[in-house]
This record gives C-alpha cells, structure tokens and sequence, in this order.
C-alpha cells in the first residue's frame, strides 16, 4: 500500500478563498489478492492502458488512473470511460496523445483537462489539481499542482481517491478507500465541510453514490449536507440537473432521494418532492403522498422491462412527480374526507415549470408532463364502460408515450387492499387486450384520419390555410368515433360538415 506525505496545514484563507489542505494518510487494508486480480484482469483487457502511460513516462511524466474507474476496477465492474491524472501541463498532455489518440478535444483547458478518443474508449486526462476556491463563486480558481497526493486529497470521496500508477499498475490508497468500499459507506478525503465549500455538487453526488452504489453517507458527511445544503443555490442548473439524471437512472434511486429529502438538498433543486410531505391528522387521513410517490417510482422500475430502454429516464421521472400536483389541489370535504381534484392537469404545469429550471430539453418535459397529465385517465373506464371511441382516444393522447402510460399506471395502484389491487391489474389487462385488438384492426399506432390534406383541398376545392387544419381535426374526431371509413363514405360525410358549417 502506497502512503504519500502530508500536505502543509490551512484552509479558509483571507477573502474566503480555500487555499491548500491538510491531509494524513489513514490506515487502510491491504489490496487482497481477489482485487488485485481484478484490476490485473481490467488493465490486460485494456492493453491500450499500458501503452498510454510509457507515452508519459518516455516523455518525463507521471500518469495515473483516477477516480471512478479504479473504484470500479477493484469492484470488478467493467467501464468505457477512463479518468487520469498527470503531471503533464494541457499543451503536454496533447503533443503527446496527438499522434496516439484517434481524436482529441478540449473539454475543460482551462481546468486543465484533455478528452481523447481511442478506439471505442473514452479518455479525459487532467493535470494534477491544486485548486483554490472562492466560497461564493460556481466556479474554482484553478492551480496546477505537482503531485498525485495532492491531487487525490482533492477528490469527492474516498472510494474514488485512489489511484493505479501507469505503467507500473501501483496501486495507491491514501485515504482508506478500500476500507470504505468494504464497508459501503461514504466519506470524503479531507473534512466534508472543506470538501463541499470546494464544490457544493459533490453533496448531490453523495446522493448519487447513494442510489448509484447502494452506499450510505457516512454521519458527518450527513450532517455537512444538512448544514451547507443553502450552498447548492451557487451551483448551475445544468450540473444539478445531470447529477439528478445519474441519481434517477441509479440502482436505489429511493435510497438517494431520501437522502437528499432528509438532508434540506432537495428544497434547492426538487421543492415538490419534499411538498409531497402533506400533514396528516386523525381528522383529516390521506394516503402518505410522499411515501406512495416513492413506492410508484420503485413498482415503475419493476415494470421497465417492457420497454426497450433500461433504466429509463423518463419513466423514472414521471413516477416521481406524477402527484406533485396535490400540494396546490388539497381540499378538506365533509366526514374529514379530503380531495385532490385536478391534481393531474396542475401536476403536469408543475412538471414543466421545474424541468424548464432545471434546463431539461423541450422533448424530454413533453413526454414526463403528458404522462403526469393522463396518469389519472384510466379511472374513468371503470369497469369497462369505455366505448372504442374512448380507448381511441386514449391511445391518440398518449402517443408514443403509452407503453410509458401502461407501467405509470399499473405502478400508480398501491393499496394494501389485495381485492381492489387484483381488480384494477384484471381490468387494466382488459384495457391493454381492448387496444391491442383495435390497434391491428385500425393500426392505432398512426391513427390519422380517412382523408388526407390533398384529398380535403380536393372534395372541398378549398387553398391551404387553417380551414383545411379544420376538416381534417372534423375527420380525426370522426375517425375515433366510427373507426376506419372507406373513402366514399368519409367523403360524404366531410361533405355534410362542411355544408353544415356554412
């Protein structure tokens, strides 16, 4: 086990900028001959490894992996992306890959990273860092730094501070990470107040290695959280954003919402989850709204089979928030009953209001805010009553969004009652064996009306404009009513709308 030496003492230096940092090496276990065998089989598998760090060393300088992929190479997880760490300056670091990589970028100069592509791999190579920050900016003053140590005191966690020199495959461990792996747990290289005054994030990303990794937050990683959660409000919408993505898509999302519902974060990014909270009294008993959102997400997840996608984002997410609408919509009835009317229409404004702030691409709202909109619809067949007019439709509002549609809805059922449960999964199946029935007969899938614009400006010996959006909206309608026309038919009965509009 490699132990380095300490860094000179500081911290909170004048005009509240971070200065160097002060580390010990702890104690930590041995790399067992299991992990060493793992990294060993990763780095054979990854020849192109080997290769890239005596490219370094020939040229004077230190080459190491970092961060993510060491953690997962000592866990036996295979990964595409790599994550190094060199004493070579930007301008090295590219004279060297330049003939070497296949394609090379800046995607962070000034911060002293290059990214590189060889083969089907993806590199990022980073000078060493010695930052300092400013307490009230987004954004760290950076300051290149001379050594591997130093730059590992630097990181998130400690199960992503350890190192493997290339092209020795040394392995470093300076801050107990693989303690930390063997204990599932969570702690930061240095204090965590010190490790989040540097990047705020890293207080989400301790959430997300809580949903990603199955790992809990050690206590005083928990209590830094809390206390500095008002922090997060310097940070970008687009960092949150893509930190909450990884969170959702994780293996126990649940656990990583918690967590950040627990720790105040939530309030900064996310203020309708904890809203779901709604007190509850002997007089005034609903469903725990914030627990059932939980529950419908995890049974949501459960289903993602059906879909081709896996995991899915944008169900994930839609599971989430399908209730947030019910905050704004409680309303107290008689006999201590309380109702939430309209929540699904509020819900979905709600959706877009947020993800718009979280700078969500305009494709990705559409399809979480349609889903929160209809998620309430299928109650309305009751046990059956649905014409095929209104299963038409059903399938025409959803779009490309109904398998989504299906699993939010079958997820959205979590009464204790096991009668009521069975009857609402029977009369759903009915519903999905009703659709798909009409959907091979009428090819619901496109459903567009028995008419197409041509022929309308044809029968009608009308010009392009909005009429001909208008008799085509009258042959829609007409198409879900009746189902499939034949041509003569829906010609005589465009005919007979547009007398009558006149």
């Amino acid at each position: 086990m490699l132990v380095g030496p300490a860094l000179p003492a500081s911290g909170l230096g004048i005009d509240g900028v971070i200065g160097p940092i002060e580390y010990v090496p702890v104690p930590t276990s041995a790399l067992t001959p299991a992990r060493r065998a793992r990294i060993d089989d990763v780095l054979a598998a990854n020849s192109f490894l080997a290769d890239l760090g005596t490219l370094f060393t020939d040229a004077g300088f230190d080459l190491a992996i970092v961060g993510g992929p060491v953690r997962d190479a000592v866990l036996g997880r295979p990964g595409n992306d790599w994550d190094f760490a060199t004493s070579a300056r930007p301008d090295d670091i590219e004279r060297i890959v330049g003939s070497w990589a296949d394609a090379v970028w800046d995607v962070g100069r000034e911060f002293g990273t290059i990214g590189l592509r060889r083969g089907d791999h993806h590199l990022e190579i980073t000078t060493y860092r010695s930052d300092a920050y400013d307490t009230a900016s987004r954004k760290p003053e950076v300051q290149f730094g001379d050594t591997l140590e130093g730059d590992l005191s630097r990181r998130d966690f400690a199960v992503n501070a350890m190192a493997i020199r290339l092209p020795s495959t040394d392995f470093v461990d300076l801050f107990g990470g693989l303690d930390d792996l063997d204990d599932q747990l969570l702690r930061t290289p240095v204090s965590p107040e010190q490790s989040f005054s540097d990047d705020p994030l890293r207080m989400m990303r301790a959430a997300r290695f809580v949903a990603q990794l199955g790992f809990r937050a050690a206590p005083d990683v928990v209590v830094a959280m809390t206390e500095m959660a008002g922090r997060l409000e310097i940070v970008s919408a687009e960092r949150i954003r893509d930190e909450l993505n990884k969170l959702i898509i994780g293996e126990h999302p649940v656990d990583g919402l918690r967590l950040l519902v627990d720790t105040g974060l939530a309030a900064y990014m996310l203020p309708e989850l904890p809203a779901l909270m709604l007190e509850r009294d002997e007089h005034h008993r609903h469903k725990d709204v914030y627990e059932h959102s939980l529950t419908v997400l995890e049974q949501a997840i459960a289903l993602e089979g059906r879909l081709e996608t896996q995991p899915d984002l944008v169900i994930r997410l839609a599971a989430l928030l399908h209730d947030i609408g019910k905050p704004k919509t409680r309303r107290f009835a008689d006999r201590g009953t309380v109702t939430f009317h309209h929540h699904d229409v509020v819900g979905a404004k709600l959706v877009r209001k947020r993800m718009r702030a979280l700078r969500y691409s305009n494709d990705l709202i559409d399809q979480v805010a349609t889903l929160v909109e209809l998620h309430l619809r299928f109650h309305g067949y009751g046990s059956g009553e649905w014409t095929d007019s209104a299963v038409r439709r059903y399938v025409r509002d959803a779009g490309d969004q109904l398998e989504r549609l299906h699993i939010l809805t079958r997820a959205d059922c979590t009464t204790r009652n096991q009668k009521k449960a069975l009857r609402l999964q029977r009369t759903y199946d009915e519903l999905e064996a009703r659709i798909a029935v009409l959907a091979e007969a009428e090819e619901l899938d496109s459903m567009r009306p028995d008419l197409d614009g041509g022929q309308i400006m044809a029968i009608l010996g009308i010009e392009p404009g909005p009429e001909v959006g208008e008799a085509y909206r009258f042959l829609l309608e007409l198409r879900m009513d009746r189902g499939p026309l034949s041509e003569a038919d829906a010609t005589e009965a465009l005919k007979s709308f547009w007398a009558a509009r006149d």
